[in-house]
């Protein structure tokens, strides 16, 4: 009815495979036949067959071919048998630029259904329609129960049919008449309402296929209803399982675990990783030992099929120690299909709960057991806890006093331990059991106890403390003062104590007197300036009140003037808060030792270790000089013995040369090399050694002065200038070459100019890292900041090399301080 092309549009309704080949026979399309025949990837199964059927395939596809393209009837096609016993029989077409293959299986019709016999027997709804007109021109039975009446013509179907049909205003939707063969089919999804009145979420998939002037519209329709309703199922499960935080899995005996819950597990295991909510996900290995007994009994019961609840504790490596109750319901499924559901809730939290009272006790008695006052608690019948200071002070063991009244721990009738428990303090004298009398101050609190549903005990609790121990640290502390006192008095540092606020001295030693010069009289009350002069008081009470903001001690030095000598005071400040208990006012401690005779012989050692570093690194750069230099002359004489490698030799020399100049611009130098000095150095080398004369224009300012070059840096760039002089050289064919030095406030800028041309498409980032030339340059020189750049101006080949600091340094001789 529509002709050979008509076939190649409705390849997807052909039953048999059919396959669009490139030029090169290699797989461009194919029907969904060919899909199920060749796999998902037809391309890759298309190269796999003919990888298996070898010689003879390949044979007739090149014969049939250039039969075909001369005109001539192809060679039949040589029976391919698959590997699941069927045959296929090939056919090949040309449907210019590409080739149409046909296989026809031995399982297949031999003939080709029709059209309509095909949509009749499509069970989803199909229409084939007039894309200019809007003329249906086929539909089947499917469709007819979308939209009753024998519709002729698209506008004759619903608005929201003819939307989801690409049909708009009597004309295919813009996205549908801009297809293309090779692209994939539109598609369309709406909600729509059949003439049964029921909700259907239909999904189109739209095809237009054009013919001698001739487009067709071709649809199928599908049903996603269902689909729809299981996502939302889903979704609601899904939301249901995360609110509880319970895990859901199910198991069948035949078919394994059939589906773990996709969200709602308690924890998870980790990323990508199935949740540990659902049994199968739990391992035996993050099992606490106490709960493998249960967990086995979950297991023989899962196996058996049996219903039971287990609660049982796992160790997860992120979330750390958790509770799970796991319940297993057996049931049966339609057809007598045994099933298994498995329900696994995180019950952490009602076990802390349950275990926080428990814990609370044992948390309080251990809390109680290290403070330093002695608790005892009695109830009705009798002492029933001690905490480890009442065991030390009344010298036993609970195990002594277990069970016995508190009157036991005080022999005396008139003891406040004999009488009634109230709220107010009592100081009383005891008698340990090793026979230790001392006192304490204590009070008596009354809480009740709850032993059971309606079942409540008083139980009494005393706080005691010793205060004859508290005495004799009350009096050790002032003999320990007092000794301090003494050891400031007598010691050789200068020791003074100031208030915080003021500054004023209110205490200071004789050492801290002979310092300023005065009598201690003289200095109580005085500020910072009668210690260390009134030049560096203002200092001294800066430093001072930045001490007082921070709990570091904070060091200075001072010079004092004492005479016509100037003593050197390496000073310590530190806040002291609250020393003198909390009424007393804050201080702040100096502390300083006379350090004059010890920084000058450090400056003397600094200074000789300096002098005798700069000797050395003298001698050693003109002895390195010297032997490059006679390095330099002995590859001169090889050149001069070898001449098939005299140009390697004498770039070799000339690279040593470079090396051998700086080192002797370093002898007798101190800091960085002058810049103009090892450009200048470089120059008159490379003419040398070239036997060749360089222009050297000089800039004019002062600003030739102000750049050097580091240490680490000299040798790379002087390298690199010799590198590029002697590139120049070489390639100006005897012609004058002239190099400059630019310098301005930023950087420096090296420019050598030599009369060529660079090669067609040279690009100096396609140079590569070598051992001379620009590959050396490129390897030598720092990465952010050193700019090298080849240009051609005119007949003129130019190249830059620009350096920024930290590759030059500013000259310390000419450069302005900064303060």
């Amino acid at each position: 009815m529509f002709g050979p092309p008509a076939s190649a549009a409705l390849l997807d309704l052909i039953a048999d495979p059919v396959l669009t080949l490139r030029g090169d026979l290699s797989a461009l399309r194919a029907n969904p036949a060919a899909r199920d025949w060749l796999g998902a990837d037809a391309a890759e199964g298309w190269r796999l067959l003919r990888h298996a059927a070898g010689m003879r395939l390949e044979t007739w596809l090149r014969e049939a071919t250039l039969a075909i393209d001369a005109g001539r009837m192809p060679p039949p096609a040589p029976p391919l048998k698959l590997a699941d016993g069927q045959r296929a029989t090939l056919r090949l077409l040309r449907e210019r630029p590409n080739w149409l293959l046909h296989a026809r299986l031995s399982a297949a019709d031999p003939g080709e259904p029709p059209l309509v016999e095909w949509l009749a027997l499509s069970p989803l709804p199909m229409l084939l329609a007039d894309a200019t007109g809007g003329a249906v021109l086929r539909r089947n039975a499917a469709f007819d129960a979308l939209s009753p009446g024998a519709p002729r013509h698209l506008n004759d179907l619903p608005d929201l049919l003819q939307a989801l049909l690409g049909w708009q205003r009597g004309a295919p939707l813009p996205a549908l008449a801009a297809q293309r063969l090779q692209d994939p089919p539109l598609v369309t999804e709406a909600e729509f309402v059949d003439p049964q009145g029921r909700q259907r979420w239909l999904q189109a998939r739209l095809r237009l296929w054009r013919h001698d002037g001739r487009a067709l519209l071709l649809v199928m329709l599908e049903d996603q209803s269902t689909l729809h309703e299981r996502d939302l199922a889903h979704q609601q499960l899904d939301a249901l399982m995360d609110t509880a935080a319970v895990g859901l899995a199910t198991f069948q005996p035949e078919a394994g675990w059939l589906k773990a819950h996709r969200k709602g597990s308690p924890f998870k295991s980790g990323a990508g990783k199935q949740p540990i909510g659902s049994l199968q996900g739990i391992s035996r290995d993050i099992v606490e030992p106490a709960s493998l007994a249960e967990f086995e009994r979950l297991q023989r019961a899962l196996k058996k099929g049996d219903a039971v609840e287990v609660r049982y504790a796992v160790r997860h490596p992120e979330l750390g120690r958790r509770w799970l109750l796991t319940r297993v319901a057996p049931a049966l499924l339609a057809g007598g299909r045994r099933s298994t559901s498995v329900v696994t809730l995180d019950v952490t939290a009602q076990a802390q709960a349950e275990n926080a009272l428990l814990l609370r006790a044992e948390s309080e008695r251990t809390v109680l057991d290290s403070v330093l006052v002695g608790i005892v608690t009695v109830g009705p019948d009798g002492i029933e806890w001690m905490n480890r200071s009442a065991r030390r002070m009344f010298g036993c063991e609970l195990q002594d006093v277990l069970g016995q009244p508190m009157g036991v721990l005080a022999p005396d009738d008139d003891h406040a331990f004999h009488a009634e428990p109230g709220s107010d303090v009592f100081e009383c004298r005891l008698r340990g059991r090793d026979g230790r009398e001392f006192w304490v101050i204590g009070n008596a609190v009354q809480t009740q106890r709850e032993n059971g549903p309606g079942e409540v005990t008083q139980q009494t609790t005393y706080a005691l403390l010793d205060i004859d121990r508290r005495r004799q640290a009350e009096a050790q502390s002032r003999q320990a003062q007092a000794s301090l006192a003494r050891i400031i008095e007598a010691a050789p540092l200068a020791i003074s104590l100031h208030e915080a606020h003021s500054l004023r001295i209110v205490k200071l030693n004789q050492a801290a007197a002979a310092m300023a010069g005065r009598t201690e009289a003289q200095l109580l009350g005085g500020g910072p300036s009668v210690l260390f002069g009134a030049e560096q008081g203002e200092q001294v009470a800066a430093d001072m009140r930045e001490a007082l903001e921070t709990l570091a001690v904070v060091q200075r030095e001072y010079r004092v003037s004492s005479g016509a000598a100037e003593r050197v005071w390496h000073t310590r400040l530190l806040h002291l808060a609250g020393v003198g208990g909390d009424d007393a006012p804050e201080l702040l401690l100096l502390v300083a030792s006379d350090v004059t005779e010890h920084r000058a012989a450090e400056a003397a050692r600094l200074q000789a270790a300096i002098s005798q570093r700069e000797l050395l690194v003298r001698e050693v750069h003109h002895r390195i000089k010297n032997n490059l230099q006679g390095v330099a002359g002995l590859l001169q004489q090889i050149a001069v013995r070898r001449p098939e490698v005299a140009g390697v030799l004498k770039e070799a020399v000339g690279q040593v040369q470079a090396i051998a100049q700086v080192y002797g611009l370093q002898v007798g130098a101190t800091g960085p090399l002058l810049l103009k000095r090892v450009f200048d150095a470089i120059v008159g080398s490379v003419q040398r050694q070239q036997g060749r004369v360089i222009t050297t224009p000089a800039e004019a300012g002062a600003l030739l002065d102000d750049w050097c070059l580091p240490e680490a840096e000299a040798i790379p760039i002087a390298l690199s200038l010799n590198e590029l002089l002697g590139n120049a050289l070489k390639h100006s064919d005897g012609a004058q070459v002239r190099c400059q030095l630019i310098c301005d406030t930023l950087g420096v800028t090296v420019e050598i100019a030599n009369p060529g041309r660079l090669p067609e498409g040279f690009l100096l980032q396609n140079v590569k890292s070598g051992v001379s030339g620009l590959g050396l340059v490129r390897a030598l020189l720092p990465r952010r900041s050193a700019i090298l750049s080849l240009e051609q101006q005119g007949g003129d080949v130019v190249c830059r090399l620009e350096l920024i600091p930290p590759s030059v340094v500013h000259n310390p001789a000419t450069r302005p301080s900064s303060g």
